[in-house]
């Protein structure tokens, strides 16, 4: 779909217009950093001008003192109600680089029972990471730390730590262990973006997963005319991921599947 291709790299273009940090490798300070973008997009890149959701809620949670993140999860709250996982499927620059990274020709591994038991683990990672061990780590040592960021996330390695430190060529000397496995990660992640469709996105990204209780009644999404469906599964059978229905939770609003229902039941609930 042409209008979700624009939407994709609008979105990464407004949300790293810092262009001129990609040159000097310098993060971005100014006063828009205080907002969270609704899609992943790391902090620290050199041109990230707003806050990733997850960085900004790790880092509430994992504060010197132990308090409600209000105004992220506020945030959060209001993405999810107005867009709910369409910003995984048209505003999210990771979800867009998964994309590309999918359409090399190669042999590509299909949704299975598998694959849809799998999407589960989204679930866990986000409880454990980024909720539990922040606190966790902050009652131990006095100071939280963003556990998810730290351990885990692979848009963060690509887009800071792996950008940052062939801009500035003296933080190499500060990489450890930690910095390896991540990378690691984050190459597996990408040789798996080649071979399936959007695996981080299915299986490990928390806010996929938050966003996603919001999908039957976001303002913004797909929806289906029961009084036309014929259930026929055509929807489902060229859906790439692993939805047991239009809508659910694992749909990020593509729009693929409005194109192929023969009774044309299926649209998005706002005429997009």
């Amino acid at each position: 779909m042409v209008k979700r291709r624009i939407a994709q790299l609008v979105t990464a273009i407004v949300y790293n217009a810092n262009l001129s940090g990609f040159v000097t490798g310098k993060i971005w300070q100014g006063s828009s950093k205080g907002l969270c973008v609704p899609g992943l997009n790391c902090y620290s890149c050199p041109g990230a001008l707003g806050a990733c959701p997850l960085g900004s809620l790790q880092s509430s949670v994992a504060g010197m003192a132990l308090r409600f993140p209000f105004y992220v999860f506020g945030l959060m709250l209001l993405f999810g109600l107005l867009l709910g996982r369409s910003i995984c499927g048209w505003f999210c620059p990771f979800g867009f680089l998964q994309d590309l990274l999918y359409k090399l020709p190669t042999p590509k591994l299909a949704k299975n029972s598998l694959t849809r038991k799998l999407t589960s683990l989204k679930y866990v990672i986000g409880i454990v990471f980024v909720l539990i061990l922040p606190v966790v780590f902050l009652e131990l040592n006095g100071v939280g730390s963003p556990a998810f960021c730290k351990f885990i996330c692979p848009a963060g390695t690509i887009e800071a730590g792996w950008l940052m430190t062939a801009l500035n060529p003296g933080l190499r000397s500060g990489l450890g262990l930690i910095f390896a496995w991540k990378s690691f990660l984050a190459i597996v992640v990408i040789l798996l973006s080649i071979a399936m469709f959007r695996p981080f996105c299915r299986f490990i990204c928390p806010l996929g997963a938050w966003y996603g209780l919001f999908n039957t009644f976001s303002f913004f999404g797909i929806t289906v005319d029961e009084n036309k469906c014929t259930h026929c599964q055509a929807c489902l059978k060229i859906c790439k991921l692993d939805c047991q229905k239009v809508g659910d939770r694992e749909c990020i609003n593509c729009g693929d599947c409005t194109k192929i229902c023969p009774t044309h039941a299926i649209g998005f609930k706002k005429g997009v």
